[in-house]
């Protein structure tokens, strides 16, 4: 469905844990599709449309535009098409490149991600230029999800698109939280911060996003059209935390210090008509893993759905419980399943190797866990990419560690170079999905037989 390696992954090792644990995940994945979110959310019948309690008489209303950016954005743009058809003027929606599917009413744009680069710039002011045309009784749908902070760079003045991408890098680099890698970016740009919105007022906007951020904080996963809760005065307090100020682009930093309040980004939209939707939350991956667990036999525990920190320490949580289930029968008895979701960092100092914060999240753990039979741990990232590589995340067991010596291979030296995808690969446990069409927190799963 959407583990492309299934047969690699449980060709070794707790076949029947790992096989259980992939069919979890699948499910998880399936639960949190933005198609069929979006699709059982907007109705059209005749001339009007209903999103949720929403009602218009299309006959009264100008043009209809959709824009978008982000990794689950194609599969909101494909239901609206089908929805709404020929009755779609334009748009403009930037994905990730390497998108599967094609559009019929709206331009697709391609950029990279994590980092961001020309393409995504000149993606991000063909949207904010076609928005700006917008007017009073206009429609405008904007699906931003999780990655337009990165395919939509639309730096501030005097700042180049290579200053932002040294900027974005430093920032995934640091450690820091999502919340305040955002806090950076959006007082670095020209329409995040709720300042697209600015540029489609005052036709009416209505958001539908997918949560990619624990909480579900609207100001981080669909920033460019929603009212900032930030403050150019939080960007630099998190440049200062994480010892950035000497380090990002002279241009970036005076753009921060010399800001007046004039430049702050908008806190309200003084009564626009805007409605935003989460059709996707991010807690929805873990409720579907549980009550898959649930179905299949296995007592199910949802430990968290706001999993943050340093991936290679958080991971200690999941064996820790691991061999207190295994030795004492709590915090449940066996067989179990315990999930958990959220985001966790990875912090790189000097040269590195390929890698993600799920894939150094099951490395960890399988340093962990050498010698505890019955146990099996996955972490993916939903939408399919773990940090900057192909790979989705890594599924681990005892067997992990074991292979791995007879391989020659060392582990921990690849954890500590931040090198989790080489050896995972060479292990056959990599997980690989390619872009799943949804982008909710990562999802942590271990199972106890």
């Amino acid at each position: 469905m959407y583990i492309k390696n299934k047969e690699e992954l449980t060709s070794h090792g707790e076949v029947t844990g790992r096989g259980t644990v992939i069919d979890i995940i699948e499910h998880a994945l399936l639960a949190a599709d933005p198609y069929t979110a979006t699709i059982n959310l907007v109705h059209l019948h005749g001339n009007i449309l209903n999103v949720d309690n929403l009602r218009y008489d299309l006959s009264k209303r100008g043009k209809i535009y959709l824009f978008g950016a982000g990794k689950a954005t194609f599969p909101i743009a494909k239901a609206l098409e089908e929805i709404l058809g020929e009755r779609i003027s334009d748009g403009v929606v930037i994905l990730k490149e390497g998108q599967e599917g094609t559009l019929e009413r709206v331009r697709m744009r391609e950029a990279s991600h994590p980092l961001p680069d020309e393409r995504g710039f000149m993606a991000a002011k063909e949207m904010k230029s076609l928005a700006e045309t917008a007017q009073k009784g206009d429609l405008v749908f904007c699906a931003i999800t999780g990655g337009s902070s990165a395919l939509a760079p639309f730096p501030a003045p005097g700042i180049t698109i290579e200053e932002k991408r040294r900027v974005h890098e430093l920032l995934i680099y640091s450690g820091a939280t999502i919340r305040e890698i955002n806090a950076v970016r959006k007082h670095l740009s020209q329409i995040k911060g709720g300042k697209l919105a600015l540029s489609i007022f005052p036709a009416e906007l209505i958001n539908l996003t997918v949560s990619d951020v624990t909480g579900d904080p609207l100001d981080c996963i669909t920033d460019l059209t929603v009212p900032d809760t930030s403050t150019f005065e939080d960007a630099i307090r998190v440049l200062k935390k994480y010892d950035l100020v000497g380090k990002i682009p002279k241009s970036a930093l005076e753009y921060l210090l010399n800001a007046t309040p004039e430049m702050e980004n908008p806190r309200n939209f003084d009564g626009m008509p805007v409605h935003t939707f989460v059709i996707v939350k991010s807690k929805v991956v873990c409720e579907a893993a549980s009550n898959r667990a649930k179905e299949l036999g296995f007592a199910p525990m949802i430990l968290t759905t706001t999993f943050e920190g340093e991936s290679r320490e958080v991971s200690h949580i999941f064996t820790g419980m691991a061999r207190e289930i295994k030795t004492y029968g709590r915090p449940l008895t066996t067989p179990c399943v315990v999930i958990a979701g959220g985001e966790t960092t990875v912090t790189i100092s000097g040269n590195c190797g390929k890698g993600g914060p799920n894939q150094e999240f099951v490395l960890s753990a399988a340093l962990q866990l050498a010698g505890v039979s019955g146990v099996v741990i996955a972490a993916i990232d939903t939408d399919g990419t773990d940090g900057p590589t192909e790979l989705a995340g890594g599924i681990i067991d005892s067997s992990t560690t074991e292979r791995a010596k007879e391989k020659g291979l060392d582990l921990l030296e690849s954890l500590l170079s931040h090198d989790a995808s080489t050896i995972l690969s060479k292990l056959s446990d990599a997980i690989i999905t390619g872009q799943t069409g949804t982008n909710v927190n990562s999802l942590y799963v271990m199972l106890a037989r």
